[in-house]
């Protein structure tokens, strides 16, 4: 089945094609993300460890480069293993331009950034990394005056991880602490959705979909804390299992090699539960591995964090989903189940015995609590502390707390402890740091 070429649509309705131009309108939009400022900016995100402790280990941009090889890999699979499906697989161009966006809506600090900021927006629309993303390449990000990047629609569709909006499935808010050091994250988690007031985006993405399928795609579960959505496109789906698999290894492999994780974690959380499932693949002799992973020498180590990322995408395969009538919405990538256990195996492991480790959560404990002062003291006079741009789009947009987020949302790590710094710390700061948005 041949896609309608409505999926090749710009919310501009202008191609903005120059002459001689031979490239594709994927990798058009490719271009035009990774050009972006907002991908610039994510050399300078944390990823799992702060950025600044070590020049090794990966930062969001590394992270994002590393997802889309994975991405394009994945796509190879399939479009090997299922050659009846041809017509609706993308080019490599759309799955690269996908992985390389899909962190830039997160903010500085981490998962902390992110909570202490929907924390700050909690009565106005909350905020969400993913929802930030769709926010940046609609509408943000100054390509166009008014449309963002202007990407194509199909390109928008991909990035839409959750198609729903905070209203629909935000829950009812937790009390809040007298003081925000006092404030506990788990309790303040973000509902993933897009905001509200991006709705006019989600319409003009889906509107080629019939009525069904848009009702069907919109649908959520109505779980505690917040509701989940359900569903998400076939491109969408390469891109998070990319994403899924860069995280789960090659964030396993900076926590080996900074000293994070031992052996005896490994053989315990990873290497047992391994054996149990006897995925194949993953090397006959899981001691092998270990040793490989262990022995302290970059090229063998190499050779196994190679092997468990090849073992989980040559394993992807195409799954249906019942209840639609668009093909992009018809199939989902995914890996059978024993190697779908294997994944969370490996990203609980990084979750378990990295992301939780007390001197982990202390830099985003930091984070987290200079993001909300910066959102405090922003708030309290934008119009005298804001950015010359940024403040005429806070004056255009009615005076929206949601233009505070956006900025805060787009620092750095080092940019906001700079402006934390100029902001409250004596002999800190210069009037000449600005960062432009």
């Amino acid at each position: 089945m041949t896609l309608s070429t409505t999926w090749l649509n710009r919310a501009s309705d202008n191609p903005n094609q120059r002459p001689n131009d031979q490239r594709s309108p994927f990798q058009r939009d490719k271009a035009r993300v990774l050009h972006s400022a907002a991908f610039r900016r994510l050399q300078a995100k944390t990823q799992v460890l702060g950025v600044g402790q070590s020049d090794f280990y990966r930062t969001r941009l590394t992270h994002s480069l590393e997802a889309a090889q994975i991405g394009t890999g994945i796509l190879a699979q399939l479009k090997q293993k299922f050659p009846a499906q041809q017509d609706i697989f993308a080019e490599d161009a759309l799955i690269e331009a996908l992985c390389l966006a899909h962190d830039i809506g997160h903010p500085p600090f981490g998962h902390g950034g992110e909570v202490a900021l929907n924390f700050m927006m909690r009565d106005a629309g909350g905020f969400e990394g993913n929802g930030q993303t769709l926010r940046i390449l609609a509408k943000l990000e100054p390509y166009t005056e008014g449309n963002g990047m202007d990407l194509c629609r199909r390109s928008l569709l991909g990035v839409l991880k959750y198609p729903v909006k905070q209203s629909q499935v935000r829950g009812p808010l937790p009390l809040v602490p007298a003081n925000p050091r006092q404030l506990k994250v788990s309790d303040w988690y973000p509902a993933k959705a897009i905001y509200d007031e991006d709705s006019d985006t989600l319409d003009w993405v889906l509107a080629p979909l019939c009525q069904e399928d848009q009702a069907q795609f919109t649908r959520f579960a109505a779980l505690t804390p917040h509701g989940k959505a359900l569903f998400k496109s076939l491109d969408c789906s390469i891109m998070e299992l990319g994403d899924d698999i860069a995280y789960a290894i090659h964030d396993m492999e900076d926590a080996i090699v900074m000293g994070l994780v031992g052996r005896d974690a490994w053989q315990q959380d990873v290497a047992s539960p391994l054996a149990a499932l006897d995925v194949p693949n993953f090397g006959s002799d899981l001691n092998v591995l270990a040793d490989d992973l262990f022995s302290g020498q970059h090229h063998l180590r190499k050779k196994a964090i190679g092997a468990m990322v090849n073992g989980l995408i040559t394993a992807t395969t195409l799954v249906d989903i019942p209840g639609f009538s668009q093909p992009l919405l018809a199939f989902n990538a995914g890996l059978p189940e024993h190697y779908h256990l294997a994944l969370k195996i490996f990203k609980d492991f990084v979750y378990n015995r990295v992301v939780t480790k007390p001197e982990l959560q202390l830099l985003e404990y930091k984070g987290q609590q200079m993001v909300m002062a910066l959102f405090e003291a922003l708030a309290s006079d934008p119009a005298r502390l804001l950015p010359e741009n940024t403040r005429r789009r806070w004056q255009a947009a009615g005076q929206s707390p949601r233009v505070i987020a956006d900025y805060i949302a787009g620092m750095t790590d080092e940019y906001a402890g700079r402006l934390y710094g100029t902001l409250f710390l004596p002999k800190v700061g210069t009037v000449f740091e600005r960062q432009p948005h």
